[in-house]
């Protein structure tokens, strides 16, 4: 059955407008799924390497699949312009009401994946079949896949730079779908067709971005309410930054913290984690601290410990997100619990990575406090290997210390022991030590200094202006029972980071 053709003046902007949103809807639908798979499952390689593959293989099974494709080729490609529109459009909000009402995730996730690769390349191969009676094959498939390529460059630079930081996850899923619902239109209007089929095809069109606008404008309330179900209490404030999604929620009883859904600290117990965190690496350092470096606690509460102190001339924080530390500078919640710390003078707040401030600081500390997020995926666990513990070393002065949260003995007792060993195997003498905090159960610290560093037995700070905390306590932190107490655990090093691996292993046991 031959094909319709289509006029050569419309070729170059047919064809520049259609496949550049093609390719870059086709990337941004993977980007989407794989930063969901990483934001709820962990370990961001391990995700993207399996949605990046999924999709991959889909895309091939998807190519295969068009050459059972005969005749009505306009119809069938504006038909799967419309699907990929639905599939991918409503991937982001579909994948979270899974996540948040039901235990499919992972079927649902690589579900969407196949599908929406399977689309994409069914895509191509028919565009290139309906533009082939009106251009040279050659030429054609120069600029098709050029156009390809370009449009999957503008996507990942667009990504984490704009569409995330701004519209968010969901609303870039929306986005898209809502252009592929667009191209599908425009796709009417290149070919000659029957009036009948014409009006159909393009009623189809309108109504699935009718459908997907809708959707656009309410899956901020959509989200809001579902997160409202799932964390529990009211959401007192959210926001997407490039690097995880934070929610504050309030309940009569407690404020609480999460990034990308995992719990940081609950106000109505946080006092024993920081407290624990802050005071006996004072104590042990065994004279006043005038500076001090923070690596994370973008929260303020570790910043709000240390400021107790009277001696304290600097506090330097380092911490990736700004838009953790712009909501605990800000918000009247954040400045009840963190008593306005980030908003000290001597406070000097720096979103940066912590490795690289690291590598370029040549500044000196008197006590260094590491209260990083669990190493749940490669990103972070490089601030957990040898590597990273070599160059906080080079930041203290003589006899200084530092702490580092090391998840939870009792939950992930050779992950802990892991990072007692990675910060031995770096020169420093440790003392590791545990609390029990309602929230999450027994966790682990390390203390760590030159050889002379020694469990402290008294706090350097009046028991009045703690809340939980009291020297009479600190022999029991630092008394590990035989259950939690130390095992063979290996070196996490930069080039091979066994402890995210290990640490996905130990907490699933408690998560599945």
């Amino acid at each position: 059955m031959p094909q319709p053709q289509l006029p050569r003046r419309w070729v170059h902007p047919a064809l520049l407008a259609m496949v550049a949103v093609i390719a870059t809807s086709g990337l941004v639908y993977e980007l989407v799924t794989g930063t969901l798979a990483s934001y709820v499952l962990g370990d961001s390689v391990t995700q993207f390497s399996l949605v990046i593959g999924l999709y991959l293989f889909a895309m091939g099974i998807g190519s295969y699949l068009s050459k059972f494709l005969e005749d009505r080729l306009l119809e069938r490609f504006v038909e799967i312009e419309l699907c990929l529109a639905l599939a991918g459009g409503l991937s982001a909000p579909l994948l979270f009401k899974v996540y948040t009402a039901a235990a499919a995730f992972r079927f649902a996730l690589y579900g969407v994946v196949v599908l929406v690769g399977t689309l994409v390349g069914l895509e191509i191969p028919l565009l290139i079949r309906l533009l082939q009676f009106s251009v040279d094959l050659k030429e054609l498939v120069a600029r098709v896949l050029t156009l390809d390529y370009v449009g999957a460059l503008i996507a990942s630079l667009l990504f984490p730079s704009l569409l995330l930081p701004k519209l968010g996850v969901h609303q870039t899923s929306l986005f898209f779908g809502l252009l592929n619902a667009a191209v599908a239109m425009l796709a009417t209007f290149l070919f000659p067709l029957d009036r009948a089929v014409t009006i159909r095809l393009r009623a189809q069109c309108l109504l699935i971005f009718g459908v997907l606008a809708a959707v656009f404008g309410f899956v901020t309330r959509f989200v809001d309410r579902a997160e409202t179900v799932y964390f529990g209490a009211p959401i007192l404030y959210t926001a997407q930054s490039p690097y995880q999604r934070v929610v504050i929620t309030r309940s009569p009883r407690t404020t609480r913290l999460f990034l990308n859904g995992n719990l940081q600290f609950s106000s109505d117990d946080e006092q024993r984690y920081h407290e624990v965190l802050v005071h006996p690496a004072v104590a042990a350092l065994g004279r006043d601290p005038r500076s001090v470096l923070v690596l994370g606690g973008g929260d303020g509460l570790a910043a709000r410990e240390l400021l107790r102190y009277p001696s304290i001339e600097r506090i330097v924080l380092i911490d990736l997100d700004a838009a953790v530390t712009d909501a605990f500078r800000t918000l009247p919640v954040a400045l009840e619990l963190n008593g306005g710390a980030l908003n000290d003078p001597r406070v000097t707040v720096r979103n940066e990575d912590a490795y690289k401030f690291l590598e370029d600081s040549r500044d000196s500390f008197d006590l260094a406090i590491v209260d990083f997020p669990d190493p749940s995926n490669y990103a972070v666990g490089k601030l957990y290997t040898d590597a990273f513990y070599h160059l906080l070393r080079e930041r203290l002065s003589f006899r200084g210390v530092a702490v580092v949260q090391a998840t939870s003995p009792q939950y992930a007792r050779e992950s802990f022991w892991t990072i007692v060993q990675t910060l031995e195997s770096a020169g420093w003498k440790t003392a590791p030590l545990h609390v029990y905090v309602p929230s999450f159960g027994d966790w682990g610290f390390v203390l760590a200094g030159g050889e002379e560093l020694a469990a402290p037995g008294a706090l350097r700070i009046e028991p009045t202006k703690l809340r939980w905390l009291e020297s009479s306590g600190l022999p029991e932190l630092f008394r590990f029972p035989r259950d939690i107490g130390r095992v063979e655990a290996p070196v996490n090093r930069l080039n091979d980071q066994k402890l995210v691996a290990t640490y996905a292993r130990e907490w699933g046991v408690f998560t599945r």
